[in-house]
């Protein structure tokens, strides 16, 4: 496939305005990779107008005055990727050497640029087949640069393979609340680990995609979740957010996907249990930066 057309920055500020009918919502701006578009950082103050702009990176194109600016610009949190606590490991992964050191220099770069004490800066692991042993030390990487840890697991609705799983398909979800409990700064809502084991062994029903969370890709087509990109139900600059709202309740409704438990869905879907809503009050309280002895 060739290259797809970007929104442009008045597009943003337009689509940014209209969603706005809605209230405040938390934009998450992924790709691919963000940073690769030199306008980032007036995307970022456009959205922050209205919203809470989010930036999921692999840090690797991150520099001090880059960092230091989104944040000026409104950022609220930033999710850097990193899979393994060793660095040959996660080069490998990626395909890329120095991934890992840049990786973690983006971590560091964004802590040290942060305004305010409610913007995030994360580090975001994916569960694959082969890191459940690197999880506690990705803890700890973050917890260094006084940053939050979450984690979510590998779904084959990306690359159709299964082979990325985790072999201990019980057990996962017991380990990882450990760790929780162990460490302040692990961020991942207790509801939404709870249920790996469940996701691993046949997946979690009750998909609130088109209700709770949705997806806008590049021309401002609207689906129901990133992995229905190539269904959209609407546009966000040619249809009114009435119609907007109709075609994504249509178009969740009796969705019985189980093919993912994202952060996207997990985390958003957890806080609509009276339990996963109050474990994530106390998030305000946590001292982030220092892991619990």
């Amino acid at each position: 496939m060739g290259r797809q057309p970007e929104q442009s920055i008045e597009q943003f500020e337009t689509g940014a305005k209209k969603l706005a009918k809605w209230g405040s919502l938390l934009i998450s701006l992924a790709g691919g990779e963000p940073l690769l578009r030199d306008d980032i950082v007036e995307i970022v103050r456009v959205i922050g107008r209205w919203h809470f702009p989010f930036i999921t990176t692999n840090g690797y194109l991150t520099n001090e005055k880059l960092a230091y600016d989104l944040f000026s610009a409104g950022l609220w949190g930033v999710s850097i990727s990193i899979d393994y606590a060793d660095a040959v490991r996660h080069d490998r992964a990626r395909g890329v050497r120095g991934a890992y050191d840049r990786a973690v220099e983006a971590l560091k770069l964004f802590s040290r640029a942060r305004k305010y004490d409610w913007q995030r800066v994360n580090l975001m692991c994916v569960l694959l087949d082969d890191n459940l042993d690197q999880v506690e030390s990705l803890i700890q990487l973050a917890a260094r640069y006084d940053a939050y840890f979450m984690i979510q697991p590998y779904s084959s609705e990306k690359t159709g393979s299964t082979k990325f799983y985790p072999d201990g398909k019980n057990g996962v979800s017991e380990h990882l609340m450990e760790l929780r409990r162990r460490y302040a700064n692990f961020l991942s809502n207790p509801l939404f680990l709870s249920n790996f084991d469940q996701y691993l062994n046949g997946g979690v029903p009750g998909c609130a995609a088109g209700k709770a969370f949705f997806n806008i890709d590049s021309t401002g087509d609207i689906a129901i979740c990133v992995e229905q990109r190539d269904r959209p139900v609407a546009n966000l600059y040619q249809d009114n957010m009435s119609l907007i709202n109709k075609k994504l309740r249509d178009g969740g409704r009796g969705n019985k996907c189980r093919n993912c438990w994202y952060n996207c869905r997990g985390e958003v879907e957890s806080l609509y249990h009276i339990k996963g809503l109050w474990q994530s009050l106390p998030t305000l309280l946590f001292d982030k930066g220092q892991p619990e002895k």
